[in-house]
């Protein structure tokens, strides 16, 4: 019985079959480009997000929104000069004793807060009370005189109009009556003295303020001008600065200054008021100023050291939005958007901030644009630099 014969392998031509088995790098390229063009339309259609080097152009921000810029301009600014200067208070005084007594009270201490027109010291006072009703008593006798006295003239005068009494009578009673007003006069002063000095053994806060000094002790005796407490008012402050002369036709000139208070961060305050004395120190050569700092400032108190700083001029400055500054770190920097819309991070110095804006020292041009959100700016300058990136890697991967 014969074997079934087998079927004879079909052999491929040595030369085709030779150019098969060398690679794949003889084949055309064209299908394998567009079969990875089509994986990518794919993939962008399915959602895998827009492509940096093929979406939005440089310098927009992420979703397709152009990034808001400003340009960094020129403005005339302020020249200042700044000194030291030391808080005081515009109401300081040292209460004295007006009355000679014995300290029978002392209310108030060193730092306490004392209300206006609160007591602060009281003094014996038996002895005025005395006074005054010796002055009272004095007035009721001067009084009932000034009432005899009206009535004996009254009658005098009546009976010279009748032609039974002489002129010479009518004058007497006039000037009777005239001498008891006078002494009911009298007596009302002296009982205004008396009630004036006892009231001054009860010593009172001319203002609200803090005690500073205290002088006397329970049981001392006071003379009329001796010192009982010393204080001042919180209410209404100022900076003295001592300014060397030649700056003072300046300061003049302007009369502008701004208060730079110290913390964390410090305070600027602008001054209120500027007085220049007109008179230098003939020791020191400078003047003396006094620079008002506005009602009721929180957080500062007499004999503080501060910074003011005094206008005495213009120049022109370059300035951009203080919003538009990323600081990292010791480093001071903004996103500066190129004609193309290309971000890039830039390193600056500043200056003053002023309202809004800020000073730039160093690193911008005046006319270059910056971005006016920093965290927009970042994002879009990460997207600018992952295109190529993406797109080299793309190129390896061909």
């Amino acid at each position: 019985m014969r074997e079934p014969t087998r079927p004879r392998a079909h052999r491929q031509p040595r030369g085709g079959g030779g150019a098969f088995r060398r690679g794949r790098g003889a084949a055309s390229p064209l299908p394998r480009l567009l079969g990875r063009l089509l994986l990518l339309l794919v993939g962008v259609g399915a959602g895998a997000g827009p492509l940096p080097a093929l979406g939005a152009e440089p310098g927009a921000a992420p979703g397709g929104q152009a990034l808001a810029t400003a340009a960094a301009a020129y403005r005339r600014l302020p020249v200042e000069e700044r000194f030291d200067g030391v808080v005081e208070p515009v109401q300081q005084s040292t209460v004295a004793a007006q009355v000679v007594a014995q300290v029978e009270a002392v209310l108030f201490d060193v730092d306490d807060f004392v209300p206006k027109g609160a007591v602060i010291v009281r003094l014996r006072d038996r002895a005025y009370r005395a006074r005054l009703a010796q002055a009272e008593a004095g007035l009721k006798e001067a009084r009932a005189r000034l009432v005899e006295a009206e009535q004996e003239w009254r009658r005098v005068r009546d009976l010279h109009a009748r032609k039974l009494a002489p002129r010479s009578q009518l004058d007497r009673a006039e000037a009777a009556l005239d001498a008891a007003r006078a002494r009911v006069a009298a007596a009302e002063a002296a009982v205004a003295e008396a009630k004036e000095a006892l009231a001054h053994t009860v010593v009172r806060a001319p203002y609200a303020g803090v005690v500073v000094a205290r002088h006397v002790e329970v049981g001392e005796t006071v003379r009329v001008g001796d010192p009982l407490m010393t204080g001042f008012s919180l209410e209404r402050l100022r900076v003295r600065v001592e300014l060397p002369q030649s700056f003072v036709a300046a300061v003049r000139r302007h009369r502008q200054a701004r208060v730079i208070l110290p913390g964390d961060p410090p305070r600027e305050v602008a001054a209120s008021s500027l007085t220049i004395f007109p008179y230098a120190d003939p020791a020191a050569h400078s003047f003396r100023v006094r620079v008002g700092l506005p009602p009721g400032l929180q957080g500062v108190w007499p004999g503080t050291f501060v910074k003011v700083a005094f206008r005495t001029g213009e120049e022109r400055r370059l300035v951009v939005p203080a919003r538009a500054v990323v600081r990292r770190s010791e480093v001071t920097a903004v996103y500066v958007v190129g004609p193309e819309g290309r971000v890039s991070l830039r390193q600056v110095r500043l200056g003053r901030r002023l309202g809004e804006s800020v000073e730039v020292l160093a690193g911008l041009r005046a006319g270059e644009r910056v971005a006016l959100d920093p965290v927009r700016a970042t994002a879009a300058a990460k997207a600018q630099r992952a295109g190529p990136a993406r797109g080299r890697a793309a190129g390896e991967g061909r």
